[in-house]
């Protein structure tokens, strides 16, 4: 069955976004929620991907922290990675709106083993937004090839949220580049094929940001590349995350993408494209604790009814209901944004920032539902607290986004007032 609806999800594509996105401001018909055939079918290959291959392995995972491979090379022969990759390549070329639609499944059943299957689009990105044809058949077609993953590797020890702040450099050696430093907290960290590295190639402190850093395609087996051990995390604990030093690691000068200075424009534009997904990675949180909240609100009985029964219960359930389908909303209208090309940085951020919230709100709302049993490892909603948490500080904390927003929204303003 899984075949046969994945033939039906290869009719999206560009085609699909044509008719999402009729002219540069307006949708066919107006506005719509209703989903085409195509995105139905491949919500339906996740939803069941995930109730058959991720939810039982899911608590297995968490417990070990190893690296889900067995369930990354059952996505891989159905098609259910790297989705936005193009056509002629072999890709689906989908759009951000299905792949958040995929991820919302995935992070349903385990949002660690939805980062491991999807994390290859954090790091690909660049590749899609400013390689050369060249780079993309050389790197972006093996993650089509073989179940292979890649990384996105610009967050230091000193240098998370302040991106600008990246002390790797990269020195210019006649044909090739030379690159030392040191990254921290980088998913798909020990297990990528290749990484993305972003790196200060102007030396001058005064040098603006949007010059001073270069963006380079490294391979894992370069000499030099070391990753280091595999953190220990709070969640999300099926996800690789480590640091690694790059240590005299010369890169040749085709492997840069775009053109020496532009490489903080590059890092940046790829949050546009990947952080209305991570939006949907926390309506999946958000959706689980829902479920399981009403499930167990519904069989759980005190004084003679079902605590669902009982309104301090019930306004619990409502609440997360009104933070789910409202985040969602939110998700969607970012990812719809940038699938018509245009920029979403606003529309991005206020996704990420409201549903990390919300998924953590759920989550923690739904532990109070379970009570004395939601604080337990036997039971479900204590595993999506310890992973929700992280969505309000990846791919940019919260803090972050609101800075972001506010920027968006200021400048707006006074461009109004001019």
């Amino acid at each position: 069955m899984l075949n046969g609806v994945l033939k039906s999800v290869q009719l999206v594509g560009s085609a699909s976004r044509a008719r999402l996105c009729s002219a540069p401001t307006e949708l066919v018909g107006g506005i719509s929620f209703k989903l085409s055939e195509e995105q139905q079918s491949l919500q339906e290959l996740a939803r069941k991907f995930t109730a058959d291959e991720i939810l039982p392995v899911a608590a297995q995972y968490d417990v070990s922290g190893e690296y889900p491979w067995p369930v990354i090379r059952k996505a891989h022969s159905l098609g259910l990675m790297n989705l936005s990759l193009p056509k002629w390549l072999g890709g689906l070329e989908l759009g951000v709106f299905d792949d958040c639609l995929a991820t919302e499944e995935f992070s349903f059943g385990c949002s660690g083993i939805q980062t491991a299957i999807l994390g290859n689009g954090l790091g690909a990105s660049p590749l899609l937004m400013f390689g050369t044809k060249e780079q993309q058949k050389e790197y972006l077609g093996r993650l089509i090839d073989e179940p292979l993953m890649c990384a996105y590797a610009v967050t230091e020890p000193g240098a998370g949220s302040d991106v600008a702040g990246v002390k790797t450099t990269a020195v210019r050696k006649g044909d090739d580049w030379v690159i030392n430093g040191q990254k921290m907290w980088i998913t798909n960290g020990g297990v990528a094929n290749w990484y993305f590295v972003l790196a200060r190639s102007d030396p001058d402190p005064k040098t603006p940001a949007g010059k001073a850093f270069t963006g380079f395609v490294v391979d894992r087996d370069t000499p030099g590349v070391n990753p280091g051990r595999k953190e220990d995390n709070l969640g999300q604990r099926a996800s690789d995350t480590r640091g690694i030093t790059f240590e005299d690691v010369v890169v040749p000068a085709k492997n840069v993408l775009g053109t020496p200075g532009m490489g903080f424009k590059i890092a940046m534009g790829a949050f546009d494209k990947t952080r209305a997904p991570v939006g949907a990675g926390a309506v999946g949180i958000a959706k689980r604790a829902l479920h399981e909240a009403t499930q167990y609100a519904m069989q759980r009985k005190t004084m003679g009814v079902p605590i669902a029964q009982h309104q301090a219960v019930a306004f619990l359930l409502a609440d997360m209901a009104i933070g789910l389908e409202t985040a969602r909303l939110a998700v969607w209208r970012a990812a719809y944004e940038a699938d018509c090309g245009r920029r979403n940085t606003y529309y991005a951020s206020v996704a990420k920032a409201f549903a990390s919230d919300v998924a953590n709100k759920s989550a923690s709302d739904a532990v109070q539902v379970f009570g004395g049993n939601g604080y337990n490892k036997e039971y479900p909603v204590e595993k999506l607290m310890r992973d929700a948490k992280i969505f309000q500080i990846y791919e940019g904390t919260s803090q972050i986004q609101r800075l972001i927003i506010s920027r968006e929204l200021l400048a707006a303003a006074m461009s109004v007032k001019s």
